[in-house]
Formats: structure tokens, sequence, C-alpha cells
């Protein structure tokens, strides 16, 4: 089972557009490493998501410059946990011949690793930590960070096409991708990282025109996030190719699959969350932060106000 195609070679989807093909180079720019399209593609991900949350924040009760502060701590801890999430499940690839860690290319990350879910785990930490600090709801902000999220998401997973990455198994479906793993040799496999991407795309629309507008408790966009993109995950994970496996620990004779395992747990998790939370706060919306923060504004207008006209009464 091929893992990894040829990044000269072009990419094609014979079932739905025939003889027709398209052959991107990964490097746009050839400088030192070379400035990849990948990078790029991630980097358009999150200014698109930054400027969308922005664009809602009112409605969680957030200014913009919480969001343009917390940037500033997420971008960098992100990438390091998009990183260590990868090195760590694989350590293989960073040994020496006699077993030693070899630290220089654990921390090349121009050469390539980085897992999603490492970034999704410090995002969150960081968050937490943010909106304590700044004693802002850490639910409001989940809720509209998790928008920004799926955003980034769905398409940074272009950058993988352009890679030729993140691809799946052999299948024959018309939808099928065709690439090349020698100058002679093709594969048609799936596509997940076009399946990932259209699920986000969905998961994002729901949000945006249904959970969001029906919510009752702060935390519940970030709950449905947690279950959309964890069942998402799971199904994907079991047709991908280049999977992190858990140790090279094995369950029904299968490797455990990482990210699968996570996506479970998660799932469950934020559905009990959900569920409890729904019971709490099953009608109105009086208790959201945003609410809140609206009901103590007004409050502190009044007092100011009655004393107002009671100073030009005396008068």
């Amino acid at each position: 089972m091929y893992e990894y195609a040829r990044t000269d070679m072009p990419i094609s989807f014979p079932g739905l557009f025939g003889d027709w093909s398209i052959n991107p180079d990964p490097v746009a720019i050839p400088i030192g490493n070379g400035v990849r399209w990948y990078g790029i593609i991630i980097c358009a991900g999150l200014i698109m998501a930054v400027l969308y949350c922005c664009k809602q924040s009112k409605r969680y009760g957030i200014t913009e410059d919480n969001i343009y502060d917390m940037m500033i701590w997420q971008i960098p801890l992100c990438i390091l946990g998009a990183r260590s999430y990868y090195v760590l499940f694989n350590l293989g690839l960073y040994r020496n011949a006699d077993n030693s860690l070899n630290w220089g290319k654990m921390i090349a990350i121009w050469d390539g690793g980085l897992a999603i879910y490492g970034a999704v785990i410090v995002a969150f930490l960081v968050l937490l930590v943010f909106c304590r600090r700044k004693k802002i709801s850490f639910g409001a902000f989940a809720d509209l960070g998790c928008m920004g999220l799926l955003i980034g998401q769905l398409v940074g997973r272009w950058g993988n096409f352009v890679n030729r990455e993140v691809f799946g198994g052999e299948t024959t479906l018309p939808w099928r991708m065709r690439v090349w793993v020698t100058e002679s040799q093709f594969i048609e496999v799936h596509p997940t990282f076009l399946y990932e991407s259209l699920w986000n795309l969905v998961g994002l629309l729901l949000i945006v025109f249904i959970i969001s507008r029906a919510r009752t408790f702060d935390g519940e966009n970030a709950c449905f996030y947690f279950i959309w993109y964890g069942l998402g995950r799971t199904w994907i994970e079991a047709v991908r190719t280049d999977t992190l496996k858990l140790f090279g620990l094995e369950l029904f004779g299968q490797p455990i699959r990482v990210s699968q395992l996570l996506s479970v747990i998660l799932v469950i998790s934020a559905l009990v969350v959900l569920l409890i939370n729904k019971r709490k706060h099953p009608h109105g919306q009086e208790n959201l932060f945003v609410n809140r923060q609206a009901a103590l504004q007004a409050a502190q207008a009044v007092p100011a106000s009655e004393e107002d006209g009671t100073e030009r009464d005396g008068e």
C-alpha cells in the first residue's frame, strides 16, 4: 500500500474529467528551502479564519482586540503542537542508527510533518489560559473559534492536494484521484483530503446557519464541532494510507490509528457535555456570555442616566 506519491508528476481525476490533469509544483518560490504552496495555503486559511471570526465576534461578546491578542500566542504554539504530535507518533523516523533521537530532524519542519489534531489540542489549551487571564468566557470564545478552525482546516487540506499526500487506498469510484508513484506507474485512490475539506465545509455551514442560532449555552458550537469533526475524521482516517499508528499497538488484529481513537474519545466526550448542558439550559439565551455582557452594560447605564436627570431637575 502506497503512502506517498511523486510530487513532480500530474494529478488527475479520470472518472470525472477524462484525460485532463494538473501538475502543480509544491514549491511556489525557490528561495532557500523553498516557499511552498502548502505554507501559503495554510496562511490563506488562517487569514480567512481570523477575518471571519472578527466579523462575527460581537455576536459572542468577544472583541477584535481579544482575537488578535490571542493569535499572537496561538500561531507559534499551534505550529509547535502540530509538529510535536506528528513527531511523537513517528519517533522511528527521527532516530539515528544508534537509536538515539535526531533533534535536528525533529525541528526540520520545512521537510514536512504536521498533524492538525496537535494544533487543535494546543489551540484549546491556549484559549483556556487566555480566557482565564482576560476574564472572558471560554465557552463563548470557543464557539467563535471553532468556526475559524473549520475554515482553516477546509482551506488547508488543499495544501495536501498540491503535495500529493493525505490520500486513501485504491478505488474505482468515479471521483477517484490518479497519482503517480514512479515515472511509469500510477495508482487511483480515495481523495481523502477532499473528503475532509468538504466535510468541514458542511460542518461550518451547519454551525453558522443552524447551531449558532439555536445555542442556549456557551460552548455549544464547540461541542458540535468536536462531534462533527470527530465523526468525519473517524471514517476518513479508516480510508487513509498514511495515518499515524499508536506505537505499534493493535486491536482486533489491526493497528490502532491515533487520530481515529482520539476522534472517538472526543465525540463521546463532547456528546456528554452537550447533553448535560442542554438539560441545564433547554430554552432561552439569557445565560449566553454576550447577553450577560449586554445586560450588565445596560444596568450600568441606568444609574448614570438617572443621575443626569436629577442634576437637570436641580438646575
